[in-house]
């Protein structure tokens, strides 16, 4: 089903690429190895973080709370945000509304 949201959502998905693709370590939820990952072509990377944006927006609307690498992506309902976090730290927030 996805999550609710009023922005157009092309502009959501190119924001949460971005976000999702500041976890450095991003790739363990795709349980690729380091090596793996860095001989993958820039490119390829891009495509693999779009996939998985597409799949995170769908999938927080059912679990809100979830695992990326050493990052975790949460739905806030109440702010119609997604918020992605490294430890206490916040790496991005995707705007829904």
């Amino acid at each position: 089903m996805g999550v609710k949201h009023g922005r157009d959502y092309s502009e959501i998905l190119s924001d949460l690429t971005e976000a999702v693709g500041r976890i450095s370590d991003g790739y363990v939820f795709f349980e690729m190895e380091p090596d793996e990952w860095q001989e993958l072509p820039q490119e390829s990377k891009l495509e693999v973080w779009e996939a998985l944006a597409e799949d995170l927006f769908y999938a927080l609307g059912n679990e809100p709370v979830i695992q990326v690498g050493s990052g975790v992506v949460i739905y806030d309902k109440e702010t119609h945000r997604i918020n992605i976090l490294l430890g206490e730290e916040d790496l991005a927030s995707v705007v829904l509304v």
